[in-house]
């Protein structure tokens, strides 16, 4: 009787774990994502020859600009202008590591390997799986654009002083200016489950469209007005003016200058450190917003339409 008893009562429901457990289990799933994360974007081969492959492409991208640059200028190109393009392309190599890294989780996972349909129904964030594979592309673009740096200082002889480096606005825009990426990242990784075709080549395409808004290697001066605010709206462009400002405070502005919108607005010749830092904050809150918002209502959407488990390419 009381066996019987015992069967038909029902069953007691699990605790709900504690944040501390949650936050724990967030923590293992982030590494253990990173991790594998690593290993497909190194194709399983050692840590070194990959990284030597990895900076390859941002220093010879950077050394193409500025050869470029020494040849249209006829030898004569001003040192401060060097070092903006400079600086420029080795924040870029951050920026396309970050961008592409999330959206190209969700591919690879969907469309080569067939598991983006089992990660959603495991009891991890779907979130925190692909914040744990896309950061090493995000690591790899920061590592090569150390490289590029430390070689436009000792090979290309740019005017670098470490005593004038402002450390503060360099910590809070490069703080800053990662969660923009990452959220960037995520929006487009949003757009990538939406797809219903090959979209291997919308990361590099969507970071190309953006080269153009932000002032990476030249000033938006040099741009037509409309298109010179939509780069004032975007939180890049002020992070890679806060950076340059920081390392090399004679570098030429991308954001001022005669002629520029900003400029014409405003009447300062450019930005200074804490308006930068302003702008950032506040552009960089809209886009973690934008993100959060269109990551829930494309997953939603994904679910609802048996987009998971779309195997739409190859």
């Amino acid at each position: 009787m009381n066996v019987l008893a015992q069967a038909g009562a029902p069953r007691a429901r699990a605790p709900h774990p504690t944040r501390r457990e949650m936050a724990a289990n967030a923590w293992r799933t982030f590494r253990t994502a990173a991790r594998l994360g690593f290993q497909i974007e190194a194709n399983w081969t050692d840590p070194l020859p990959f990284l030597v492959y990895a900076v390859i492409k941002p220093v010879f991208a950077a050394l193409i600009l500025v050869v470029m640059l020494e040849i249209i200028s006829g030898g004569q190109a001003d040192p401060a202008f060097r070092a903006f393009i400079v600086i420029g392309s080795a924040l870029w190599s951050i920026v396309v590591g970050g961008i592409a890294g999330f959206a190209q989780s969700v591919l690879e996972d969907r469309e080569r390997y067939r598991m983006l349909k089992y990660l959603y129904v495991s009891p991890n964030d779907l979130v925190t799986i692909l914040l744990g594979r896309g950061i090493w592309r995000l690591a790899i673009g920061a590592f090569g654009g150390i490289v590029t740096l430390s070689l436009g200082v000792v090979v290309l002889g740019l005017p670098f002083a470490l005593e004038r480096i402002d450390w503060a606005l360099l910590f809070m825009a490069m703080a800053m200016g990662i969660v923009s990426i990452i959220a960037l990242g995520m929006m487009l990784a949003a757009v990538s489950m939406q797809t219903r075709q090959d979209a291997w080549q919308y990361p590099e395409a969507v970071a190309g469209a953006i080269f153009l808004l932000v002032g990476a290697v030249f000033p938006l001066v040099v741009l037509p007005s409309a298109v010179q605010a939509v780069g004032l709206l975007t939180p890049l462009t002020w992070w890679l003016e806060g950076v340059r400002k920081a390392l090399f405070p004679d570098i030429v502005t991308a954001i001022g200058g005669a002629g520029s919108l900003y400029s014409g607005l405003t009447g300062r010749a450019a930005p200074s450190s804490a308006e930068i830092l302003l702008v950032l904050l506040l552009t960089t809150g809209l886009v973690t917003l934008a993100a959060v918002l269109m990551y829930r209502w494309s997953e939603h959407r994904a679910k609802a339409g048996g987009l998971f488990d779309l195997t739409t390419g190859s």
